[in-house]
């Protein structure tokens, strides 16, 4: 054997010894996380499920488990108590009460850059513009009389004498063709489609100047303080989880939300979705150059400075202990948005 002969024999000896060192190592261990949804698995919590079902997480080193909310379950309560790492923040209402009941959470990004919160009425009805319910009986649930109907009633000028209680069941909106009710542009529209046949005409606030970021993702300063690469590694791969929903193929996601939430549809789900991009609710605004799950200072100063002129919070709430830009307007998700538009 020459010695170029056995240089090439030892050189191959070493590197087969690393491939069976590698092939026999054991895998990195995942960081094991906890995430809350704000209700049932739907397609507003798209990109989360996505996220497992693509292996997106697990790219980034985590493992995701996703605890679906609904009646009676408190998930930002569970939270505070550090039984979840995250949570599905529903509005910025939930930020501000954090801080003014003094507990240590913060938001670390906004999925929604719109809310998607409605008010909808017949299609035949007067009302051909938001203003023109000014007066008319409307259906508000008692969260959202302390929410966006404080928004209508500084905004618009709406009164509380409008208002009577929504429950849910959108049969009272479908029988009084002068009424008007609150929805999701994702999800009510829909079930007067399927219920009246006919397609309600809608008004989503946020287009209307209706300006909190919806589903957040919410956690602890110590979580932030004590392991932000971990943070970052989940809001980062939230980011890319919604790019693919909304732009890939949902179907595995969409199986994983029907696992834990047997009574949602395909149509529903396919229509939700649909909706989601049709009005831009995760991707738009800021999100368009900043990523998604953007957030800036300006908006949340502006919608603090509404919230306490309405609402029962003080100007003096340390309003930069309820939020950070730390983890977030990376431009995270962007080039996978190219990547997928280019395929349509």
């Amino acid at each position: 054997m020459t010695m170029l002969t056995l240089g090439r024999w030892a050189v191959r000896l070493v590197a087969s010894a690393v491939v069976m060192i590698l092939a026999t190592a054991p895998a990195a261990a995942l960081d094991a996380v906890t995430f809350g949804t704000n209700w049932k698995a739907q397609a507003e919590h798209g990109g989360y499920y996505q996220a497992v079902a693509d292996g997106t997480y697990e790219r980034y080193g985590l493992s995701v488990t996703i605890r679906q909310g609904g009646p009676n379950i408190n998930h930002p309560q569970l939270l505070a108590a550090g039984k979840l790492d995250f949570n599905m923040g529903g509005n910025m209402f939930g930020t501000f009460n954090y801080l003014a009941n003094k507990v240590p959470m913060v938001t670390v990004a906004a999925n929604f850059q719109k809310d998607p919160q409605i008010l909808m009425v017949h299609p035949d009805s007067p009302y051909q513009k938001l203003e023109d319910l000014k007066g008319a009986t409307v259906l508000i649930s008692k969260e959202g009389q302390i929410t966006f109907w404080a928004w209508l009633k500084n905004a618009y000028g709406f009164t509380d004498e409008q208002i009577r209680p929504y429950t849910f069941n959108p049969a009272p909106f479908i029988a009084n063709k002068s009424w008007g009710q609150q929805g999701y542009v994702t999800s009510e529209p829909f079930a007067v489609e399927q219920a009246a046949r006919f397609s309600p005409r809608v008004f989503l606030l946020a287009d209307h100047g209706y300006r909190s970021y919806s589903t957040t993702i919410d956690t602890s300063w110590k979580l932030v303080e004590e392991n932000p690469d971990l943070v970052q590694r989940f809001v980062d791969a939230t980011a890319i989880g919604w790019v693919n929903y909304l732009y890939g193929d949902p179907s595995a996601a969409n199986a994983l939300i029907k696992i834990d939430n047997p009574d949602i549809s395909d149509a529903q789900l396919t229509y939700s979705r649909a909706k989601m991009n049709e009005y831009g609710i995760a991707d738009s605004g800021d999100a368009l150059t900043l990523g998604v799950n953007a957030m800036t200072d300006d908006r949340w100063l502006s919608f603090f400075t509404f919230a306490v002129d309405v609402g029962p919070y003080s100007q003096d709430l340390p309003l930069d202990r309820g939020y950070t830009l730390q983890f977030v307007n990376k431009g995270v998700g962007l080039e996978r948005k190219r990547e997928l538009l280019a395929k349509q």
